[in-house]
This record gives C-alpha cells, structure tokens and sequence, in this order.
C-alpha cells in the first residue's frame, strides 16, 4: 500500500483556474507534473451526492443520496445536511480497501456522512443549538480525539465554515487536523474537505476579478500539505465534486406550486409553517434542483405541465427522466425539477416576508425544508457593529432589552451570483481530478463513478 491524501477542493475547475493564471502555482505544478484529467460528476451536482458516488462508485439511484436532503416520507420532514453514513447505501472505499488488505486504515476529516462509517478515524463538525446561541462542537472518532483536537487546535471555526463570514479559516483549520490526524493515526487513507472557494463562488459568481485571491489562499493551503506529504513520501490526488455557473435570480418554486393550490401549511404566532404531510405537492429545493414530492400520483401531471411553463425551470423529469439521470431511487421526488443554467432554486412557501418563520432570518441548515445560500449575506439593514458582535458570540439574533429580536438574512434572491446543481455546461466548467503521481494513467475525462476505483489504484499500485 501507497499512503494517499485525497483533497476535496470545493468548486475548483480548469476554468477557473485558467481565468487566474499564475494565482494558483502549486496546482498548477501538479498538473504539469503529475497527473490530471476533468471529472464527471452526477444529477444533482451538489456535495452528498457527489461524494457518495465517489466513496461508493454508484450514482444516486444505488447509494441513495438523492440530495443534501430530502422529505422523509415516514416522518413528514424535509431533513437536509444529515451525517450519519448509515444512510450511504453500497460498498464503500474504505471497505473495498480493507478487503484487499486487512492492515488497511483509512481517515475522513469534514467529508459528508462521516458518522458511524466504517472509518478508523473520523472528524467532523457536530454544533450544538441552545435557544439563540450555537456552540461549534466536533464529532470524532475515536471520541478522545475531539478534546485533544481542542487542545491542539483550538475550537473548530464554525462561523468560518458557514454563514455571513464563512472563509479561509475553516479551511487552515481543517488542514491542519489532517497533519495532526496523520501524525498520530498513519492512514492509509486521507480524506480532507477544503471548502474555501464555494463562498465567494455563491457571493460574487466564478467571473468576479475577487475569485483569485480565494484561490491563491486555497492554492496556499494545497501546496503546504503536497509539501507535507511529499516529505513524509506520501501521494495526494486533488478532486472537487462541481463547478459553480453564473446566476441572475432564484425561482420560487414552493410558491409557484402554494398559488395553483398544492402546498400547505400552518399558521402559528406570527408566522406561517410548511405543513408537508398535509401538501398535495411541494418542493425541496437543492441549489439548481428541486425534488417535487406529489402525494397523489393523479396530479403529476398537472404538476409537471405547471413547472415546465415556469420561468427558470429548464426541464422536469419524470419516472423517465429520473431513470436515464440515474435519479430513480424512493427518496426522489415523484418529480425533479432542474433549473434555467442562470437561475437556482428558492425555498420560500410563504407569500408574505412578515409571515416567515424565525429560522428564514437565521443560518438554521437544519429547519429549513431547503437549501439556503443567502445565509452567505448579511442583511444590509442590520448595523455593521451590531452584526459584528451577533457573528463573534455566534448568536442567531441579536436580542435588546425591549424585547425585539433582529434578524440577520436576507430574502433577495437576486444576491446570490454563482449556483450548482445542473450537469456543467462543458468539462472544464465541471469539476476535475489531479494527483501528484506521473504515471496515474488517467484518462482524458474521468466519470464520478471511477473516482472509487482510481483511488484503490493508486493506494494498491
């Protein structure tokens, strides 16, 4: 075995770094040096798809990562942003590996569904939520090493990681657990998740002159752990899961389906709740694709007629569609909706921003029935000082004496200049696959199910 540290880059694609030449030196001298080739990716383009069809070698209708999250029929809940690999259907890298050689061992750090894996090694953020305040915790394993890692590093920076200040140091916080993980555990395996570019990518869009400094910071942090590796004589594959494409405005698909009747929902306080169990139809959006979920199949096709005359929908895929995306599998949506390649999907039901429940206004991944990138934003209303405080004690909202309460998030879709989801419009716009090994003998375009097999080739080679 050839020890391997596989490094998630989020975001990056040729494209990319051809619109900043020279910001971007140590990957650039892998490529040139060693190996590299573009990567396909899977429908939705998005981060727990993408993965599972990289640790598993299966698309979506096999390891059942339909999305970032979906409706739980069972329940009645839309859940997103769930970590617990029990979920991940299909052989897994590390169990491939092990039953190739049993003295194998494998760590993932900040990589999705990174609870209960069959993982020797496991860290990832696990923030506890008490009223107002979030308290940025770890989930590892062995658990002994979340204390230690506290120690050693610090708290994991969980409002650099998401939210209106979300930037670079999640990123140096990470790579610098991959050192102390290998130091201490010697993997065979290393998975490390570098999220860095995918903000500014969803803040300013990928033509923004700005994006080069994100990826010179990036790139500084690939080539200090290349450095690293090298030393120890250890091999490191660079991969990323999507490319993201320049947006102009979301598309309120709940609403579109609330005003023709289908959704739901309740009424409580001041604000209006999505009554999923209750809905005829309703949609849980996921970046540039929507899981349309129909309780009762006599009206998919009025609601697939209504979303194809909708402005920014693209296409709707039927049991049809789904099985030629390789979307076909029980979570699905009865239908899925892929947007226009300049727009992205919304989760608002509501019609009234007064009626909006608390958690629109707040970074709450968790009860939102849908993903939000404008959790990236401060609202400009919110004074600077104030806002400044709000993100330092990591509070939700800022509280006065009187009682009332400032929200922080904003509802202006058209803020957000870079999404993903689609399939890329062209390989060098999707996302790619590089490695410091000369004679990986990759391919030109390697698919997303591959990337399984590739890795096990270069650790047994």
């Amino acid at each position: 075995m050839k020890p391997l540290v596989v490094l998630n880059v989020v975001g990056l694609t040729r494209a990319l770094l051809a619109k900043f030449p020279g910001r971007a030196p140590h990957l650039a001298e892998m490529a040139k040096t060693g190996s590299s080739a573009t990567l396909g990716t899977v429908l939705p383009a998005v981060t727990c798809s993408a993965q599972a069809t990289f640790l598993t070698g299966l698309l979506p209708r096999d390891h059942g990562i339909v999305a970032n999250g979906w409706y739980f029929r069972e329940l009645a809940e839309v859940h997103f942003w769930k970590q617990s690999n029990y979920l991940v259907g299909g052989e897994k890298i590390w169990d491939a590996a092990r039953a190739r050689d049993r003295a194998f061992t494998s760590a993932q750090i900040c990589w999705w569904y990174n609870m209960y894996s069959a993982n020797d090694v496991a860290v990832t953020m696990r923030p506890y939520e008490g009223g107002d305040k979030v308290v940025s915790l770890l989930y590892t394993k062995p658990p002994d090493l979340a204390p230690e890692l506290d120690r050693e590093l610090g708290a994991f920076p969980l409002f650099d990681f998401w939210g209106p200040r979300a930037g670079i140091g999640s990123s140096e916080w990470i790579e610098r657990c991959s050192y102390h993980v290998r130091r201490k555990f010697h993997p065979a395996l290393t998975l490390v998740y570098l999220p860095h570019l995918d903000y500014n990518l969803q803040r300013l869009g990928p033509n923004d002159p700005a994006l080069g400094d994100d990826l010179e910071a990036i790139d500084a942090v690939v080539g200090r752990i290349v450095a690293d590796a090298r030393f120890e004589i250890i091999d490191v594959a660079v991969l990323s899961e999507y490319g993201i494409a320049p947006v102009r405005d979301g598309v309120d698909v709940n609403r579109v389906l609330r005003r023709a009747g289908y959704v739901a929902v309740q009424k409580q306080m001041d604000w209006e709740l999505l009554d999923c169990g209750a809905c005829r139809a309703f949609a849980a959006a996921d970046h540039q694709v929507a899981h349309i979920y129909v309780r009762d199949p006599s009206d998919i096709p009025a609601v697939k007629a209504l979303l194809e005359k909708t402005d920014g929908i693209d296409r709707v895929l039927d049991e049809a569609g789904k099985r030629e995306c390789g979307l076909d599998h029980p979570r699905s949506g009865e239908l899925v909706a892929i947007s226009a390649p300049d727009r992205w999907f919304t989760y608002y039901y509501w019609e009234d921003n007064a009626l909006a429940p608390p958690f629109a206004r707040e970074v709450d991944i968790h009860q939102k029935p849908g993903y939000d990138p404008l959790e990236l934003y401060l609202d400009p209303k919110v004074p600077l000082k104030m806002a400044r405080i709000f993100l330092k004690l990591g509070l939700r909202a800022l509280h006065f004496n009187v009682g009332s309460i400032v929200n922080y998030i904003p509802f202006d879709a058209k803020l957000i200049k870079g999404s993903h989801g689609r399939l890329p419009e062209s390989p060098d716009e999707g996302p790619l696959f590089m490695t410091t090994v000369k004679d990986a003998n990759l391919p030109e375009h390697l698919p997303a199910t591959q990337v399984k097999e590739t890795l096990l080739k270069l650790i047994f080679r």
